[in-house]
């Protein structure tokens, strides 16, 4: 039975780090109950939600792969069991392997598309059922895709592909008063960016912008917050290209 909240309640997928985790936090703030999502980051998750709940917020971790259709119900079955129907779903859980096209393995392909597009498409599709009305669903696209940089060509094709999910679902939720919006960042701060890439090659990203830095995992919380929260009521089917200009 879903117990009542007064809170509303947010699921953040991929939230033990990096900008999860700084989105989790940021909701918390916003007075969101916050499920942390995680795949196999246990403890990140777990300290996370002690966090949290020690600056008095309410949030749970739940394990669940985005890949998989069983895992991502059975993970709005104790969000809604232990914090109440969900009213925003972020969609952050990803993975990027830079490498050209040619070189890239079954394997490596496959675990692209099943992470960053059907766990997108598991997430909304258990959404489309369970969001409650006026809710708010944030995607993670990136602006690598505006980029066309070599190496980029799958991780790009799975972040098209949720711009289009974020266009198309839009509509589809006609008359429930639920946004679909996608934040897609520029080079932010955070081991998903900076692991495999040289002193030299994190500075040469960090130019790029004419803010001239990296973007931090605040930076992106931020937009996040406002896509969740009521001022952005009229903004929906949108992708906001958090990325300090540079594209």
């Amino acid at each position: 039975m879903t117990r009542p909240s007064t809170h509303k309640v947010a699921i953040v997928t991929g939230a033990s780090r990096g900008i999860g985790a700084a989105v989790a936090q940021r909701l918390a703030r916003d007075g969101f109950a916050v499920a942390v999502n995680y795949a196999s980051s246990p403890a990140q998750a777990y300290a996370l939600v002690a966090e949290l709940t020690a600056a008095g917020g309410r949030a749970i971790a739940v394990k669940a792969d985005v890949a998989r259709g069983d895992e991502v119900r059975a993970m709005f079955d104790v969000v809604e069991a232990q914090l109440g129907k969900v009213d925003v779903l972020v969609n952050n859980a990803g993975v990027l392997k830079t490498l050209p096209l040619a070189e890239h393995s079954d394997a490596q392909y496959d675990q692209s598309f099943d992470i960053n597009v059907r766990g997108t498409f598991n997430t909304l599709r258990e959404a489309a059922a369970r969001l409650n009305e006026g809710g708010r669903i944030v995607n993670f696209s990136s602006t690598t895709l505006a980029l066309n940089m070599p190496g980029y060509a799958i991780y790009n094709a799975t972040k098209a592909a949720v711009e289009a999910f974020t266009h198309v679902f839009a509509k589809e939720l006609r008359g429930r008063s639920i946004t679909v919006n996608a934040v897609a960042p520029g080079p932010i701060a955070t081991s998903l960016f900076l692991d495999g890439k040289t002193e030299e090659q994190v500075q040469a990203f960090a130019k790029m912008p004419p803010l001239q830095r990296l973007g931090q995992p605040e930076d992106i919380a931020s937009v996040v917050s406002f896509l969740a929260g009521p001022d952005a009521g009229w903004v929906n089917g949108q992708i906001l290209r958090a990325n300090g200009g540079l594209a």
